[in-house]
């Protein structure tokens, strides 16, 4: 395995942990996005739908914090910043340590996870 795999290894385990032991809302995109995650046992995982604000509100009203893992793209991009304006008018903390992660990685589409991760451990 080449250090690059490696290191690309590590960070992808280190997100997965870290998204595991949030105990807070993981918000993603679409239902792949959920069957990755529930693949490495992480719950509380939530489709976004069309009514951000809608969505925001009823989390707001349970949790203080949240994980927003929207796909890297321009779109997933443009949905988190919707997301952190949002979640931060209602006084909820967004936690931005598992985005970081993945910024860190090759992967730019959380449905990709469970393959990118399989990949790397074959290499």
């Amino acid at each position: 395995m080449t250090k690059g795999s490696l290191d690309e290894l590590e960070l992808l385990l280190e997100f997965i942990e870290s998204i595991k032991n949030a105990g807070c809302p993981i918000l993603v995109e679409g239902k792949r996005d959920i069957a990755a995650l529930k693949k490495f046992n992480i719950n509380n995982v939530h489709q976004l739908t069309s009514s951000l604000e809608g969505e925001a509100r009823s989390i707001a009203k349970s949790w203080k914090e949240v994980i927003i893992l929207t796909d890297l793209d321009k779109k997933g991009r443009l949905l988190y910043i919707k997301l952190l304006r949002i979640f931060q008018r209602l006084g909820v903390r967004v936690n931005n340590k598992p985005r970081e992660l993945l910024f860190r990685t090759k992967l730019r589409q959380v449905e990709g996870l469970y393959r990118r991760v399989i990949r790397l451990q074959k290499i």
